[in-house]
């Protein structure tokens, strides 16, 4: 099944911009930076086993499967022989971005898909599409991906790549699209690329920041009404990475184009330490055994104490490293691609490679950790399913564009998306035409 979807018009893009609100918009809360304040939540340290998202709580879900953003689907495995159940089109910009993961609510019925255009679809589990909300972020779209809680998912999009706009966070009810708030008070901000941490009411996000010079912040927004409670503006680079939590370590971080990794106690939000690595670092932090897990554009992964700041060991690959690591934890293993094109298997505690699977093309995207097996999208435009223990190749999708999103496992079916093939993206003065538009895809066992 394959839901038809057109491309956003012209005439659609300019009629949301020109409104400045998008469909659902009306009536939404607009809260004034300053009109509360930040009151850390209580009785945080807690230890949250590796296969939960959040404690005590299944009404929630997250990008990378939790708050420590690990990549680790134990109760899921790779089919034998996948095909694709259904596709739509969702991506159409030629943004040289990881691409937004699509997001399962908790019950798993209902799969959220924020796009490149400033569309947030839903999605059955067996491609009927239920709806679409348009927002006025028509530039970019999209690339964080949302945390559903209670029935709400939160997101923040690159609003401020419109001239005039800033970046926003939005709420959206998951069961109709309606826009619940929209907040745009972060001023000379650019994007939000960051996927949210969720604790106890409060979102923690990094932004992006153009004026007056590049740099970047982190900031807290009440849940509910989505008031900006705090922010702390250190960071010296664009940040993109997504924001990791780990609640029984009391740390939170995030790296940064500046190439440094920033780490703040949690809940209080007091600095607690940086550490530099030789270039950017734009990939998700994986958090696990005391430890921060990190890819760098030096080429390198980096294991990093959460108590200190200190490197505990790093691993040389031979390209950049975009990739978010994933964990599993059975045997203490580190997954991460690199633009070298391959997966490495590491040993969590000492950084020995265990094994190396060339994938023909970079691995951008996030790392996916079954109980059997490791997922990867390529450059190439595959998904690959390596196997666990060995990294032999099991099987590969042939997609249309780069495969840059997390593979989600869910219920017997993988979701993933794509970016748009843009033809003259990359070439300076020539106009750019979409080619194929970027899908999210389905795939089951036959």
């Amino acid at each position: 099944m394959t839901p038809s979807l057109s491309p956003p018009t012209r005439r659609r893009l300019l009629a949301v911009a020109g409104a400045g609100v998008g469909a659902g918009l009306a009536g939404c809360l607009a809260p004034r930076a300053g009109s509360h304040t930040y009151e850390p939540p209580e009785d945080v340290g807690t230890s949250l086993p590796y296969d939960e998202t959040y404690p005590d709580d299944d009404a929630i879900t997250m990008f990378r499967g939790g708050l420590r953003r690990l990549g680790y689907y134990p109760d899921e495995t790779a089919p034998e022989s996948p095909s694709i159940n259904w596709r739509a089109p969702v991506n159409y910009a030629g943004h040289n971005a990881a691409k937004a993961s699509p997001l399962l609510s908790p019950d798993g019925e209902t799969v959220v898909v924020p796009a490149d255009t400033g569309r947030i679809h839903a999605f059955g589990p067996k491609g009927r599409h239920r709806w679409v909300t348009e927002t006025p972020a028509t530039r970019q779209g999209f690339h964080a991906t949302p945390v559903i809680a209670d029935g709400v998912a939160y997101l923040g999009g690159y609003d401020g790549a419109n001239r005039g706009q800033e970046a926003a966070m939005y709420a959206i009810d998951v069961a109709t699209g309606e826009v619940l708030w929209r907040t745009e008070e972060m001023d000379g901000s650019v994007a939000i690329g960051s996927s949210a941490g969720y604790w106890d009411g409060y979102l923690y996000v990094i932004v992006e920041y153009r004026n007056p010079i590049q740099k970047g912040a982190l900031w807290v927004f009440d849940a509910e009404t989505g008031a900006p409670l705090s922010s702390d503006d250190r960071i010296e680079g664009m940040p993109h990475p997504t924001v990791a939590i780990d609640p029984d370590a009391g740390r939170l971080l995030s790296g940064s184009n500046d190439g440094v990794v920033y780490c703040w106690e949690f809940p209080s939000l007091e600095f607690a330490w940086e550490f530099e690595t030789g270039a950017e670092v734009k990939g998700p932090i994986a958090t696990y055994d005391g430890s921060a897990f990190v890819g760098s554009w030096d080429g390198n992964v980096y294991r990093i104490g959460l108590a200190d700041g200190e490197e505990e060991w790093r691993f040389e690959t031979g390209s950049v490293v975009m990739s978010a690591p994933g964990i599993g934890p059975e045997r203490g293993t580190v997954y991460v691609g690199s633009d070298d094109h391959h997966v490495y298997a590491l040993d969590a505690a000492t950084g020995d490679q265990r094994w190396a699977t060339d994938v023909q093309g970079r691995v951008m995207g996030a790392v996916t950790v079954t109980a059997d097996a490791v997922l990867a999208g390529t450059t190439a435009g595959e998904l690959c399913a390596l196997e666990k223990e060995t990294g032999e190749l099991r099987w590969w999708v042939e997609a249309a564009g780069q495969v840059t999103s997390e593979p989600v496992p869910r219920d017997g079916r993988i979701y993933f998306a794509e970016r748009a093939d843009v033809l003259g993206y990359f070439e300076e003065g020539e106009e750019t035409k979409v080619e194929t538009p970027g899908h999210v895809y389905c795939l089951i066992g036959d």
